[in-house]
């Protein structure tokens, strides 16, 4: 399997929009995915209207518009958008379950380079199966936070300072402290 340029593009911005939703930004112009990937924004838009009409993604028309996830980012496959822009997971054509086409080989059934196929086939389709978009937004988020860097829109917000209710308020109830005294309180007292 080689993941295209497309697939690899249509993967980041579905990645981004699931970033964009998690930190509160409700859409997010073609134009700013393009550049936060450092992609060309015609090309950006292309793979946008097709994770669209594919129901991956929606659109939102007017001032406040642009792109965002139609349905939840843990119901988005990786191996879902792969297959949607590359078609087959498997290496060579006689073993895709999805884009089946006979090779050339004289006795497909007992070709062992088929049958290495298969199971290279199965170990992709496994792993990408495994991890929605959801998955890959968690620990981009988590390894930007652990590293203590900001998140791609970090300087979009700063720069159109977004209404408040795009910005993530800081609830004194998530705080450590009052975590703890969450345990405290639960601990029954011996």
């Amino acid at each position: 399997m080689n993941l295209s340029k497309k697939a690899e593009y249509a993967l980041r911005a579905t990645i981004h929009l699931g970033i964009a939703s998690e930190i509160g930004l409700h859409t997010i112009s073609a134009i700013d995915l393009a550049e936060v990937n450092r992609l060309p924004v015609k090309f950006v838009e292309r793979i946008l209207n097709e994770l669209r009409e594919a129901g991956i993604v929606d659109a939102k028309r007017g001032k406040s518009g642009g792109y965002f996830l139609a349905k939840p980012a843990n119901q988005i496959g990786i191996g879902e958008i792969v297959r949607l822009m590359d078609g087959r997971l498997a290496p060579i054509c006689c073993a895709s379950e999805n884009a089946y086409q006979r090779c050339s080989c004289p006795d497909e059934e007992h070709c062992g380079l088929r049958m290495v196929m298969i199971d290279v086939r199965n170990a992709i389709a496994n792993i990408l199966d495994r991890y929605t978009i959801a998955n890959v937004v968690e620990v981009t988020l988590r390894k930007l936070r652990r590293d203590g860097l900001p998140h791609p829109f970090a300087s979009l917000i700063a720069e159109n300072e977004a209404p408040v209710s795009h910005k993530r308020k800081a609830d004194p109830a998530d705080g450590f402290l009052a975590s703890l005294s969450q345990i405290a309180l639960s601990t029954p007292e011996k």
